[in-house]
């Protein structure tokens, strides 16, 4: 069967009874995927799909990055790991005094198999975790002029959604252009050297 491993037989041997000894053969079977030549297990997290914001790369420098936990709904988690998100056009906001952070504009998908008493509103503000510091200081870096703060991946991390938020400035047309040549470059290397190895 494709993606499994060879079986793996363990034997045990138990303690005597009746002046005779039990062995106990048991064979464990390991998912497995080959990973340069060799198998290795397949992990969950390896599987867990990735929404990413490949806009705001493009449309703003990106400082500092922190990881943030989302307050969702079961229907949500379900989008999610299905694939049914875009934070392309979401944002996010982050207040002082109280503590709050949120992120606004996201597009969760409804999950059909929920049922309708069960669904979401696909673009509902949702509630983000982080400590108050945190809160403090990305509410901070909102203040400086051009500043703003992007969604940039929602992931999976130990099965719990997390969200990277990174303090972006806008860029200008030439900006734009130059980190656009910057990245064509840069591929154009990894291809060249992929070809000669």
């Amino acid at each position: 069967m494709p993606g499994r491993g060879p079986a793996r037989a363990r034997t045990r041997t138990c303690a005597p009874t009746d002046n005779r000894y039990l062995a106990v053969s048991v064979a464990v079977h390991v998912s497995v995927q080959r990973v340069g030549g060799r198998p290795t297990p397949m992990s969950k997290q390896a599987r867990e799909p990735e929404i990413e914001n490949r806009k705001a790369r493009h449309d703003f420098e990106i400082g500092e990055i922190f990881e943030c936990g989302m307050v969702l709904r079961g229907s949500e988690v379900k989008s999610i790991r299905a694939g049914q998100a875009s934070i392309a056009e979401g944002f996010v906001m982050a207040r002082a005094n109280p503590p709050t952070l949120e992120l606004h504009g996201a597009h969760i998908a409804e999950y059909p198999p929920a049922g309708r008493d069960r669904q979401h509103v696909p673009t509902r503000v949702r509630r983000m975790l982080a400590h108050v510091s945190e809160i403090r200081k990305l509410a901070l870096a909102m203040q400086a002029k051009g500043c703003t703060l992007v969604p940039l991946k929602i992931y999976f991390k130990n099965g719990v959604a997390k969200l990277l938020v990174g303090v972006a400035t806008g860029r200008k047309k030439g900006d734009k252009r130059a980190a656009i040549k910057e990245r064509e470059t840069k591929r154009d290397i990894e291809r060249e050297m992929g070809r000669r190895r």
